[in-house]
């Protein structure tokens, strides 16, 4: 989405002394777009709107209230719980198909399909008249009409007239988004009709769940449009999925979805009763579903970290902890595989997640790992090992964190709390796995004019004070959104204290990153959503969930053995919010 790819972090050597610069670029995957110009600018302010859209709603500012001026249309937050949702993954959905391309690039100035971006382009005309619809349908019930999903000319209109426009243009986008290939600096006709389609879901889905309707989801009384908005919607969500995430969760996905129409068939615990294909997605976009555990934590928690993650690396934090780390251990023996794993820990509780911890600490560690005498195979290795523990070092912990709080119900301080001794034992014993590495192979410590000095270090120790607040306000008792936010606030204020002040350019910045970087996990959440949904309506949860205790009445040891392996398993393909 910049002008110009991100630098990758660089190793820059002032008289030999290795300092950590560029930890906080923005990386950039190989199929995200590279917009210049007007792109750029629209694409840049549509995501810096989003995330602080999330911001603002989390809080329940309105302007109405702070100003007591009445703007038409503006709504006054905090929003109605499904609407909020559904607008959060409407607008990850179409950022997402606008950022990320269905498939390689095109050489640059390179059309190879111009046949099919003329389609692709043909294809917006169904999607722009089934939003059109939708919007006719708020407008009515505005005036007075009575929705009711067993009305024949409701239904007609909800079939025709904004159902096969809509999945015309899902399915024709999705296929021409296969085969249609770009540069990578230009738009995809395919990638806005999948936009579009995305918004015409959610503006059709808040309409009817604004009346009566969605207590009639999953009965004969639900208007057929919920259904066909559904499958439209989920089939965005394992699009996207697979454009940010690969197919492992998509393939699981699908298994699921074939399950609730194959289960009939089934013998044992895994046989499901018969279900039309009407009732199951009347019901798998709400909170039953995609609307329910996952994206209720995508849509509060994470993506309110993923700010203050944003405004950390804005104030470049990840570089002093970087440098932290090195001044602290880059004199032990197999000095820079240590520094991965105290860096990997430190980054770790900024953005709980192993890829962005590989990002931005094994540009650095790992060609250093390899000057000392590591093997290629051994620092790479050693780094994956010390990124993975950032899922599990708390504050922040990833996503997972708060989708486990959700599901049991216990506050997210009691999560924390207990990730604290595995999170520390992880890192201990991948520091003696290193320690006896470089024993064996009789490495080295980094020597002292080598490594930024401690007391340089140590006299900007204040960067650490946004995590300290936010560990601080967890435990005085504030909800997870307001501490979240008091240690966004507290990142871009510490920040007036480096060369690195945040200004509105600069926190715009952090906003519209957010937003990007969020993507992933809002696809990921609410892929997950469509497994939970069908393991809620079909029943098959509750009965599994009955064989494990059947299992752990007889020895709590195989029932732990069991859902190990079956961790193992999902985590092998699968992202660990998804898992």
């Amino acid at each position: 989405m910049t002008d110009a790819t991100a630098p990758a972090p660089k190793d820059q050597t002032k008289d030999d002394v290795v300092i950590a610069d560029g930890v906080d670029d923005e990386p950039v995957e190989a199929n995200r777009r590279l917009f210049t110009g007007t792109g750029f600018i629209v694409i840049s302010a549509l995501a810096t709107i989003y995330a602080a859209f999330h911001m603002i709603a989390l809080n329940g500012v309105s302007i109405r209230d702070m100003t007591g001026v009445t703007i038409p249309f503006l709504p006054r937050f905090p929003l109605e719980t499904w609407n909020f949702r559904i607008v959060h993954i409407a607008g990850a959905l179409a950022l997402g198909f606008l950022l990320f391309s269905g498939r390689s690039f095109a050489p640059a100035k390179e059309d190879q399909t111009r046949a099919l971006g003329l389609a692709s382009y043909a294809l917006m005309l169904p999607a722009l008249f089934s939003l059109g619809v939708a919007v006719t349908f708020s407008l009515d019930i505005a005036g007075g009409v009575m929705w009711n999903g067993m009305d024949a000319g409701i239904r007609f209109r909800e079939i025709w007239l904004f159902g096969a426009p809509l999945l015309a243009a899902t399915a024709g986008g999705i296929v021409l988004s296969w085969l249609h290939r770009r540069p990578r600096g230009g738009d995809s006709g395919t990638d806005i009709v999948l936009a579009i389609c995305g918004v015409a879901v959610a503006t059709y889905l808040i309409t009817i769940y604004g009346t009566l309707m969605r207590n009639s989801t999953g009965t004969p009384f639900a208007p057929i449009g919920i259904s066909i908005a559904a499958v439209a919607g989920a089939a965005l969500i394992l699009e996207l999925t697979r454009r940010v995430a690969g197919m492992a969760l998509v393939i699981i996905a699908l298994v699921f979805l074939v399950y609730v129409f194959a289960g009939q068939y089934l013998p044992g615990f895994l046989n499901a009763p018969a279900v039309s294909w009407q009732r199951f997605f009347s019901q798998v976009y709400t909170d039953a579903g995609i609307l329910g555990p996952t994206t209720a934590v995508s849509s509060t928690y994470i993506i309110l970290f993923i700010i203050f993650a944003a405004f950390l690396q804005a104030s470049k934090v990840g570089d002093y902890f970087v440098n932290f780390a090195f001044a602290v251990a880059g004199r032990a023996r197999g000095g820079p595989a240590k520094v991965a794993i105290f860096a990997s820990g430190l980054m770790g509780m900024l953005n709980g997640t192993s890829a962005g911890n590989v990002v931005a600490t094994g540009s650095l560690t790992i060609p250093l790992m390899k000057r000392v005498g590591y093997p290629k195979r051994t620092s790479g290795a050693v780094e994956a090992a010390a990124s993975t523990g950032g899922q599990i070092m708390p504050p922040i912990m990833g996503a997972g964190a708060f989708i486990m709080a959700e599901i049991t119900g216990l506050p997210y301080t009691d999560i924390a709390i207990a990730a604290i001794i595995p999170a520390v034992l992880y890192f201990v014993s991948v520091y003696f796995m290193v320690d006896f590495e470089a024993a064996r192979l009789g490495m080295r410590g980094m020597r002292e004019d080598e490594l930024p000095k401690f007391r340089e270090m140590a006299r900007r120790v204040f960067l650490f004070l946004p995590i300290i607040i936010l560990i601080a306000a967890l435990f005085m008792g504030y909800s997870v959104i307001r501490a979240g936010t008091l240690a966004t606030v507290a990142a871009a204020v510490v920040s007036w204290l480096t060369p690195y002040r945040m200004g509105i350019k600069s926190t715009i910045k952090a906003f519209e990153l957010a937003g990007v970087m969020s993507i992933q996990i809002i696809a990921v959440c609410a892929c997950a959503g469509i497994i939970v949904g069908v393991i809620s309506l079909t029943g098959v949860g509750a009965r599994f969930s009955a064989l494990l205790l059947g299992i752990a009445e007889n020895s709590q040891f195989l029932a732990l053995f069991f859902a190990m392996c079956i961790s193992i398993l999902l985590g092998m393909g699968m992202p660990t919010t998804a898992a």
